[in-house]
């Protein structure tokens, strides 16, 4: 007789059901795994021969074959070693009563039979939910938020002896903590240390970081050394909405996967990789793929830092992440997609010494240097830009008037976005949505059509731009309430984009 007892796998972020099958039959000691285990399954071996001794079970002269379902698909990490023992105890009679076939088992087991945490608990939970499972038995993980994971039986255990005490009908005392309001986590603990009240002049950074928040538009900023553009880009995530249920079990994920951990859970990530980072890194890699610094930022930002330092074959892997808001990531062995619908800020000088355009330095820069400097971002890296924001010095010593706080902007957004909302029926921004479904919901007029395309010819700004200009224009109109594209937010989202444009200064003559 085969036993078969379910558990979950994973491929990237996507889960999947895994039947774990076991047969024991007379012959040489061995168990043997199939399955296309990779060697942190095949070292299940030890550790349930080692655990299930604890029952005094007795497995010598006998042939247990353990094969995980589907075969095709490659199983890596140690999820499958409570299931691979269970399916073993009930084979040899040790657990009396018939295992559910909607209950699934994910953990890691220790020589001792303590059922221990394993990277992944967090996906695999989340894929067990999205494939209609009932009950899931595994060890305790403080990072997992159980509270928001609903609809969904979760069963502490912390030795394997209390899995078979359970599955025989006897009670076990709960192990998770009781949650007595619905904050369970730390939601926005401690205000952010950077808020926009803080920040001296820059009124149309301001407003532009505005709208690049409220439809989650991409940014370019470029200025002089020390005229506030990695000040602008650290401050930005306090004026984003927090991150719904749903997102933040996403992050969670991408986070538990790669390995790191995250504290505040609502607030949007804010990734800031060094220039040196390898494109690895940044999109993410490696034998057994794992999310990179684009994934990390998924529903967040991205803020790169000198992007004209970053390698040019870096900048353009961003293409596919920036057009479609995921990546995939294909190895010898396996391909896996992960999201990563980020917000790009991005901020470098205007030329190699940095102070072109600058009012209290001299560019030492030939008009062939600025121009080679400019180029290490290709057209179409520059085409999946929204903003293009020329930045200049402040001068502290002015009259200070009142600045706005983080959170009166964050409520304007937040009105904004709920806007979109309403109007796509879905959780989606101006920027994400498909053109189509923007072009029925918001028309543009006739003389609108031919203004953008007049501008567009003066600009030289292909078909990507003008559809960019479109959706930042329809996020203006929403931070003012309007329900169509009007004029004036037209011409705005027109100049936002011809910011970034550096007239040409005056440079120093080679001598």
């Amino acid at each position: 007789m085969t036993v078969k007892v379910s558990s979950i796998g994973l491929k990237g972020l996507e889960g999947y059901r895994v039947q774990v099958e076991v047969k024991i039959s007379p012959g040489t000691e061995s168990m043997v795994i199939v399955g296309l285990p990779d060697a942190s399954v095949k070292e299940s071996r030890e550790r349930v021969v080692a655990a299930i001794s604890h029952f005094k079970v007795d497995v010598t002269d006998q042939k247990v074959v353990v094969n995980l379902s589907p075969s095709e698909q490659k199983k890596n990490g140690p999820l499958f070693d409570l299931a691979i023992a269970i399916a073993v105890l009930k084979e040899l009679n040790v657990i009396k009563c018939k295992i559910p076939n909607e209950a699934v088992f994910i953990g890691a087991l220790s020589l001792d039979g303590v059922i221990v945490k394993a990277e992944g608990m967090l996906p695999a939970l989340i894929s067990a939910k999205n494939l209609g499972v009932k009950k899931v038995y595994l060890p305790y993980d403080p990072t997992i938020p159980f509270n928001m994971i609903e609809d969904l039986e979760c069963i502490v255990v912390q030795h394997i002896e209390e899995v078979v005490q359970q599955i025989d009908g006897q009670e076990l005392l709960p192990l998770l903590p009781i949650f007595t309001s619905n904050e369970q986590m730390p939601l926005f603990s401690s205000p952010p240390l950077k808020d926009f009240c803080h920040v001296i002049g820059h009124t149309q950074a301001k407003r532009a970081l505005e709208i690049a928040a409220a439809g989650e538009h991409n940014v370019l900023m470029s200025g002089p050394p020390g005229c506030g553009k990695s000040l602008l880009a650290e401050t930005f995530p306090s004026i984003l909405p927090a991150l719904t249920n749903q997102a933040q079990l996403e992050v969670l994920s991408l986070y538990q996967l790669a390995g790191e951990r995250r504290n505040l859970y609502s607030h949007a990530p804010y990734r800031h990789p060094h220039h040196s980072a390898s494109s690895v890194s940044i999109i993410g890699g490696g034998s057994t793929p794992r999310p990179g610094e684009i994934s990390l930022a998924h529903h967040g930002v991205l803020f790169l830092d000198e992007i004209a330092e970053f390698t040019k074959k870096t900048i353009d892997m961003l293409r596919q992440p920036l057009e479609t808001g995921q990546v995939t990531i294909s190895r010898a062995h396996s391909t896996v997609t992960y999201p990563s619908s980020f917000i790009l800020i991005g901020a470098m000088n205007p030329c190699p010494c940095g102070y072109l355009g600058s009012n209290h330095h001299y560019c030492t820069c030939t008009e062939k240097q600025v121009q080679t400097y400019r180029n290490r971002l290709s057209g179409p890296v520059y085409d999946r830009i929204d903003i293009l924001l020329s930045l200049q010095s402040i001068n502290l010593n002015q009259p200070t008037k009142h600045q706005e706080s983080s959170s009166e902007i964050r409520k304007r957004i937040e009105e904004a976005r709920s806007l979109q909302y309403l109007r796509y029926q879905t959780e989606i921004s101006n920027a994400r949505v498909p053109f189509e479904v923007l072009t029925d919901t918001s028309p543009l007029t006739s003389d609108q059509q031919k203004m953008i395309t007049n501008v567009a010819v003066k600009q030289n700004w292909s078909n990507r731009v003008q559809i960019k200009i479109v959706r930042l224009a329809r996020t203006i109109a929403d931070l003012a309430g309007e329900d169509k594209i009007s004029d004036i937010s037209f011409w705005e989202a027109m100049k936002l984009r011809r910011w970034g444009q550096h007239k040409k200064h005056s440079v120093a003559r080679e001598t």
